[in-house]
């Protein structure tokens, strides 16, 4: 997204964050809501351009969906749709876009105050993992031809009883909902979303064994103290890493031992 559409994407996260800060607010119900809206306005593209009309009024388009919606969604859902559709869109599909971002950030948000967020981060990660070692599990999952049906069937034997409850919740919509996405740019960026839930950043780390708790705490430490924020670490064994360490942070890799990493890290933060 860019101009217009961000800043109402910006604005949007900032009231749905003043919605599930209040305890009487249910963000798993609200991100179920959210995700139907985003359904609605995926397949009817007329309706989605008149919400996102810049020749109409904004109150006119903010009645249209309080019409719409109201009797069918909550009434926190009927406000943050009607607060979209009054702000200004770049283009019709942006907001589509959003209304999904905001529905994957509530149910991360959800939670988080169950205590469970660390778990989807590791899940989503651990099962990214997966889908790219296995191209068959891959083509079951983004067949076009295949059935919604056998999708989420295939997910909840794969996921059901294994993975919590919104994790299995982000992946089968973004696995029966793509909106024509690839599966791992769709869970990269709710992998991202679910990190700023913490304001933290990931570090993908692939090392040659697996790391000892010290190593961890040592390796996050010396991360956070270099970039200036708190760092998760997603964790991967290759062994062709040959006793050293990879470790990316966005568009930066670093590659080393992990001794003298974590020393010359030290060292940098020292100077």
């Amino acid at each position: 997204m860019n101009g217009a559409s961000r800043g109402a994407l910006a604005a949007a996260r900032e009231r749905l964050d003043a919605l599930t800060d209040s305890t009487s607010a249910d963000a798993a119900k609200l991100a179920e809501e959210l995700a139907a809206v985003t359904a609605l306005l995926h397949r009817e593209v007329s309706l989605r351009r008149v919400l996102t009309d810049p020749a109409q009024p904004g109150e006119a388009k903010a009645e249209l969906a309080q019409r719409l919606l109201g009797g069918q969604t909550g009434g926190t859902t009927v406000d943050l749709v009607s607060g979209l559709v009054r702000s200004r869109w770049s283009q019709s599909r942006d907001l589509t876009d959003a209304l999904e971002e905001l529905a994957n950030i509530a149910d991360l948000t959800a939670a988080q105050q169950r205590g469970a967020l660390d778990n989807v981060e590791d899940e989503l990660f651990r099962f990214g993992r997966i889908v790219s070692s296995s191209t068959e599990l891959r083509a079951a999952l983004t067949n076009r031809a295949a059935k919604v049906s056998a999708k989420s069937e295939l997910l909840r034997s794969l996921l059901g009883g294994r993975a919590d409850v919104t994790t299995e919740r982000l992946v089968t919509r973004l696995v029966t909902a793509p909106r024509g996405r690839s599966l791992e740019a769709g869970l990269e960026s709710l992998s991202k979303l679910a990190a700023e839930r913490r304001d933290r950043m990931v570090a993908v780390v692939t090392s040659a064994v697996v790391l000892s708790a010290s190593q961890k705490q040592r390796l996050g430490a010396a991360l956070a103290k270099l970039y200036g924020r708190t760092m998760h670490l997603n964790l991967d064994v290759d062994p062709e890493v040959l006793g050293g360490i990879r470790v990316q942070v966005g568009d930066e890799v670093i590659n080393g031992s992990i001794a003298d990493r974590i020393d010359d890290a030290a060292r940098r933060v020292a100077g």
